[in-house]
């Protein structure tokens, strides 16, 4: 344990979760699903190169003779016939789950509970299954585990081909992999109130006999789980509040951020931050959801290698790409937020670490090539069309927009105080002269006075009046008058932008461009991380109660999600149950948003901090922020704050500390 946190700490009752189905667990080598409605049963396998998408491992017991499956239907058709599901606990290295047979026939009672912890393997590919077995009858018990391995089509798959998808067993196979049970004894006589234990391996790869007792897969898993915590929360403070919901939301966010991790030493960084990736598919990592949306938090968890993943991104061209898979390979197309987002992590980095003039010098000439990528508009820049942008369904969004140029004026002024701040030789002046410009021109040609929201304009000259969520993030970047400002968040309201369970990215009030079949960008709901980005938005804008208006509103999603999903929806508590990631680096935005917004902690391109928060809506304390050699502990109540660094307290918020 470190920071006060233990893996215990992101247990996770599975009788709560929203979508039951999407119930995986990693061990940053190995992810693999627990099969809903059963007590033992595992479906999907990946351990990158390999993959086993629609393997299966079932579960079928014998008792005195007779079968008893594991997983039977709900309802009375399932009556006598199999082991009930009773519940489960998700934690970071594993999933534990607990069933009930309880039948009484033939003159006598047969009365079991079983258990069973799923745990991926580390250093392989694979999976332990242990199983317990415990005899409530007054009479022994004689029982045989009966497990059934369906392969499916495993296959072997290189680290430059996992993109957004995962491998689908219709996919060509690229390489031959095998995956293989291993098993110690299966029988046992249980005595009247006695259990027996029983481990199966699975291992997936390119076959061979296992060298290790799969029990031990289990506690070295475990083992190194404990030492990925310790690293990637050692600068990470520690929340205690009696906000109702807040506690549960920031561990969930934090483990969002956890189960994105990878240390294959065969990825281009250790750890590998993944988009996704627990269901095998994102196991690459994009430049907006790695960089654009929580880059402190996540460069905290990062520590010093962080500057790995900064030369890993520098060395991919951002300006064909808008991922790297876990090679370093390229994919995909260019994307207009991967400059806004490449800057803001670097940015982050630097505050936290320093960071050495010549990667800001390369910095700036990438930038500067993903700049000439897209035509200059005047002063603006034309983003190309939704392949580039948000990838909406239909016109709206596109071209000439006031995000993702808005940003640009940002990240240029960013540049101008990471070379301030490095010593790195860049046109400081002219940088900040062009952001300048930029955000007068979005102001001056983008915004209709008459609809008080931002066109998009093509290369034909049509325009389009698109209410995206988008729009907020110009606000963000210091594109808006008062006025302007004030007409965006008017629209933070019920029946426009803002929903009971979080916010939708187009307004419910436009007709022609808001729908419900693409949550993340088009409508219904959001990609997780526009609401707590929104909501430290407000923050930043000197709008706390508006702010806690937005980010309360997620705060269910701490209750009934182990990790955060790539978008939910803004009107119900869920997300989409299928065809989405069931993670998300962006769900690690909450804990920014907490963390800078709530408890207002901002972090300075030169490594100060300021410290200043708003009054919050209850009490609320983070203890053991580590920052440049310093341990920090901020203590917030809605008539004070208290800040104490190195065990000292400091004088009253706001608080100032420069630079060490």
């Amino acid at each position: 344990m470190t920071a006060g946190y233990s893996l215990p700490d992101f247990a996770f009752d599975l009788r709560r979760h929203a979508n039951p189905d999407q119930a995986w667990v990693s061990s940053g080598w190995t992810a693999v699903r627990a099969v809903p409605g059963t007590v033992c049963g595992a479906g999907g396998c990946f351990a990158p190169p390999y993959a086993a998408p629609d393997s299966a491992l079932t579960v079928t017991l014998e008792v005195d003779g007779r079968p008893v499956d594991d997983g039977v239907r709900p309802g009375i058709a399932g009556f006598g016939r199999g082991v009930l599901s009773s519940g489960g606990t998700w934690r970071p290295d594993r999933i534990e789950r607990s069933g009930t047979f309880h039948q009484y026939g033939d003159g006598g009672l047969v009365s079991l509970a079983v258990r069973s912890r799923l745990t991926p393997r580390h250093g392989a590919g694979g999976y332990t299954l242990e199983v317990t077995v415990g005899n409530r009858a007054d009479r022994e018990a004689e029982v045989r585990l009966l497990p059934r391995l369906s392969a499916g089509r495993p296959m072997r798959v290189p680290l430059a081909e996992w993109g957004w998808m995962p491998p689908r067993p219709e996919d060509p196979a690229t390489g031959a992999a095998t995956l293989t049970l291993t098993h110690g004894t299966l029988e046992a006589r249980i005595p009247a109130g006695g259990s027996a234990g029983f481990v199966l391996g699975v291992e997936l790869g390119t076959g061979g006999t296992p060298t290790e007792n799969p029990a031990d897969w289990a506690r070295d898993a475990t083992a190194r789980w404990e030492r990925r915590l310790g690293t990637a929360l050692a600068a990470v403070p520690r929340l205690e509040t009696d906000i109702p919901g807040l506690d549960a939301y920031w561990r969930r966010s934090l483990a969002s951020g956890l189960v994105c991790l990878w240390d294959n030493p065969s990825f281009v960084t250790s750890p590998f931050v993944a988009t996704s990736g627990i269901d095998g598919g994102a196991l690459c990592a994009y430049m907006w959801d790695t960089g654009g949306y929580a880059p402190n938090v996540l460069a905290l968890m990062l520590g010093d290698t962080a500057t790995d993943l900064l030369e890993a991104l520098l060395k991919a061209d951002l300006t064909q790409h808008y991922a790297i898979a876990p090679d370093g390979t390229g994919l995909g197309v260019a994307y207009a937020y991967s400059g806004w987002s490449l800057v803001t992590l670097t940015t982050a980095v630097a505050a936290q670490r320093g960071i050495a003039p010549g990667l800001v010098e390369r910095l700036h000439d990438t930038i500067a090539a993903l700049d000439a990528r897209f035509p200059a508009a005047g002063e603006l820049r034309d983003y190309g069309t939704q392949h580039n942008l948000l990838e909406m369904r239909g016109a709206g969004w596109e071209h000439v927009v006031a995000s993702p140029n808005a940003e640009r004026a940002g990240y240029l002024d960013a540049l101008a105080a990471l070379a301030e701040a490095s010593g790195a030789v860049l046109p400081v002046a002219d940088l900040r002269a062009t952001a300048g410009r930029v955000r007068a021109a979005v102001a001056a040609e983008l915004w209709d006075p008459q609809a008080r929201w931002f066109r998009s304009r093509y290369p034909d000259g049509h325009t389009e009046l698109a209410y995206s969520i988008q729009a907020y993030d110009a606000l963000r970047a210091g594109a808006c008058t008062p006025d302007m400002a004030e007409a965006l968040l008017d629209r933070i309201r019920p029946g426009a932008f803002l929903g009971t369970y979080g916010v939708s990215s187009v307004s419910a009030e436009d007709e022609r461009h808001y729908e419900l079949g693409d949550t993340d960008w088009s409508g219904g709901g959001a990609y997780t991380g526009e609401a707590p980005q929104l909501a430290l938005t407000l923050w930043e804008l000197g709008r706390p109660a508006l702010a806690w208006t937005v980010l309360s509103r997620l705060l269910w999603m701490g209750e009934h999600y182990p990790y955060f999903p790539q978008e939910h929806y803004a009107d119900r508590p869920a997300a989409p149950p299928t065809g989405r990631r069931a993670n998300v680096i962006a769900g690690l935005t909450g804990a920014e948003a907490i963390l800078l917004g709530l408890a207002g902690i901002r972090p300075r391109p030169d490594g100060g901090l300021l410290i200043a928060p708003p009054p919050p809506p209850g009490n609320l304390t983070l203890q053991g922020l580590r920052w440049r050699g310093r341990t920090i502990d901020v203590e917030c109540t809605p008539t004070g704050t208290q800040v104490t660094v190195d065990g000292h307290a400091v004088s009253p918020a706001p608080v100032v500390l420069p630079a060490p």
